[in-house]
């Protein structure tokens, strides 16, 4: 089961947002997690969180409930 994070879904993209812009340029084409098998960079995660997709949202519960953002 999916550990839900709490606030909104705009904290958590502000939260993810003060850590990506963070990283260096070549750190953000590393993959950041795994979702069914795909690997997701922080560049894929910034573009779906940007979108306010559905994966997006799960890249943002994950992140968070990973301790990385």
């Amino acid at each position: 089961m999916e550990k839900k994070s709490s606030g909104n879904v705009l904290d958590l993209a502000a939260r993810f947002n003060r850590v990506y812009v963070n990283l260096p340029l070549e750190e953000r084409k590393q993959v950041v997690l795994v979702i069914g098998n795909e690997p997701i960079s922080w560049d894929v995660a910034r573009v779906e969180i940007a979108n306010n997709t559905a994966r997006g949202n799960i890249i943002l519960n994950k992140l968070i409930a990973l301790n990385i953002i």
